[in-house]
């Protein structure tokens, strides 16, 4: 007797998009076997999962190759259209060197001096970083200067700024306020807040992905944790927030889920199957 396969549960959307920090991975920067099984199952219900991440591409193609990854990947908030299968860039949008240096020029006049940082265009852009700034720890090319001045000596995608002082709500505030009109404004984790591409987003890449993926947002449910999934969310058409996420972001998501800790995009995804 020959056995039928039964067939993939339904699905209601035709993308998954997750970003990567604070809501599809772990503290350790792993995916949960849940997770990955909840996914999984997604796919082979046809729909398709995409990655939308404020990392650049050097900074994501690790995490990528650890979930075989193979299709598009929107990384840099938006700016890069990664095609993961193939390494290649399909898309890039870079930040204008001088309006940055304008926009930093007027955030410090109002709030004092800053610590710089910014990620470098390409596959293998490193993250320039002047003195003062934080690193986060981990596996990412960081590139250390001693002259601030060298921020600006080849293309980039984003400037991250820190102060001494100032909370990352206050200073993204304070940003938009004096620097809105040159540049884009958002908070993406802890101690990262980032002068991007005036009218830049997450879903700014992520519609880009789509049509190519021949998907619309009607089609869409989206996962993310911080301020900067808002756009994302409002183009998605349906937006779930993680336990842990930004308050900013829990106010316009559609749904609160559980933490990344706690597998909260396989819960959700698991009730959308089992319907």
């Amino acid at each position: 007797m020959t056995l039928t396969p039964a067939p993939a549960s339904p699905f209601p959307y035709k993308l998954v998009a997750t970003d990567l920090d604070g809501t599809l991975l772990r503290p350790d920067d792993t995916v949960s076997a849940r997770t990955r099984e909840a996914l999984a199952a997604v796919t082979a219900a046809g729909a398709a999962h995409i990655v939308v991440t404020g990392r650049a591409v050097p900074w994501t193609r690790h995490i990528l190759t650890d979930l075989d990854y193979q299709g598009l990947a929107v990384c840099g908030q938006g700016a890069q259209v990664y095609h993961a299968g193939e390494n290649r860039l399909l898309t890039s949008v870079t930040l204008d060197r001088q309006l940055a240096g304008l926009a930093v020029a007027k955030i410090e006049a109002e709030v004092g001096p800053l610590y710089l940082a910014a990620s470098r265009d390409g596959l293998d852009g490193a993250v320039v970083v002047a003195p003062g700034y934080r690193v986060h720890e981990g596996p990412l090319p960081n590139v250390m200067i001693d002259n601030p001045a060298d921020l600006w000596a080849d293309p980039i995608n984003k400037v991250y700024i820190q102060h001494p002082e100032l909370s990352d709500d206050a200073l993204a505030a304070a940003a938009r306020e004096v620097a809105g009109d040159l540049v884009g404004v958002t908070m993406a984790g802890p101690g990262i807040v980032e002068l991007l591409p005036l009218g830049l987003s997450k879903a700014t890449g992520l519609s880009l992905a789509a049509r190519r993926l021949g998907v619309k947002a009607a089609d869409t449910i989206a996962f993310g944790d911080m301020p900067n999934d808002i756009p994302m969310f409002a183009w998605a058409a349906h937006g779930v927030a993680m336990a842990n996420a930004h308050e900013e972001l829990k106010a316009v998501a559609d749904e609160i889920t559980t933490s990344n800790e706690d597998d909260g995009i396989a819960a959700v995804l698991e009730r959308f199957l089992a319907a």
